[in-house]
């Protein structure tokens, strides 16, 4: 399968990357607006152009990397080359019913929605689709791939915004913690690289506890609280301070 990405910034980069290591048998093509940005990518094997009709033209499953209120002009004269191909965009707030009527009667076999997050490079992403139109066989074809660099779920259009918020926002969320965990061990005595490493594996270590347990998060911490211990003393003067609402208020922001 060969893919193209059109818009190599982050995301785009990170989706171009993840797909090229992890997917091995698959070939990536990767375009930008400047060269600088390609120069990037010149030790791995994704090919880079600056042509974007070239990219479609040799592709079987385009992505479209570029920020929301640049899709449609960027799309629009790539379309006729589409005939035949799937279409991804990770274009987040678009309504599905506007894709769909950008993209009906150009002959494109599928088109989706998908919002993945940036640890794709790394194959951890927790990537969330939204079918606008499609097949079996291309609906297969899509969430294989976003399998391959990580988890992937198929969901409707008012899930996919409650998904981009838990998990491709919520990396930024969850490195905001590790950052005021590094401060504030730093701030009991630790140096700032010993804090930030112990931040790093700890959010890692509970994550992959809960994951390998298949448990809800609240099992794993009473096994922490002990009676009168200082961990429970540490969540209820977090809560106290508003970690938990203010969680969900920041999740909230999308509706």
């Amino acid at each position: 399968m060969k893919i193209a990405i059109i818009g190599a910034g982050n995301m785009g980069g990170a989706t171009a990357l993840g797909l090229a290591r992890f997917i091995p048998e698959i070939e990536v093509t990767a375009t930008a607006k400047h060269q600088e940005t390609l120069n990037k990518y010149s030790s791995s094997r994704i090919k880079t152009t600056l042509d974007n009709a070239a990219a479609v033209k040799g592709a079987d499953l385009i992505v479209m990397g570029v920020k929301p209120w640049l899709l449609k002009e960027v799309l629009s004269p790539l379309l006729p080359l589409m005939e035949g191909k799937t279409l991804v965009s990770l274009a987040a707030g678009i309504p599905a019913a506007t894709i769909k009527e950008w993209t009906e009667g150009q002959g494109i076999k599928g088109v989706y929605t998908v919002i993945p997050n940036l640890a794709i490079e790394i194959g951890e992403s927790m990537t969330f689709i939204n079918e606008v139109f499609g097949t079996e066989e291309t609906r297969t074809v899509v969430t294989g791939l976003f399998n391959s660099v990580g988890k992937a779920l198929l969901v409707d259009e008012k899930r996919l915004g409650a998904g981009m918020m838990v998990a491709s926002c919520g990396t930024a969320f969850a490195l905001r913690y590790v950052r005021a965990a590094t401060e504030g061990g730093v701030e009991l005595g630790l140096y700032p690289r010993e804090a930030l490493e112990a931040a790093l594996q700890t959010v890692k270590g509970a994550a992959m506890l809960a994951e390998a347990h298949g448990t809800h998060p609240e099992q794993e911490i009473d096994k922490v609280t002990t009676p009168g211990g200082i961990t429970i003393r540490g969540l209820n003067a977090m809560e106290e301070a508003g970690f938990s609402n203010a969680v969900i208020q920041g999740l909230k922001i999308w509706k």
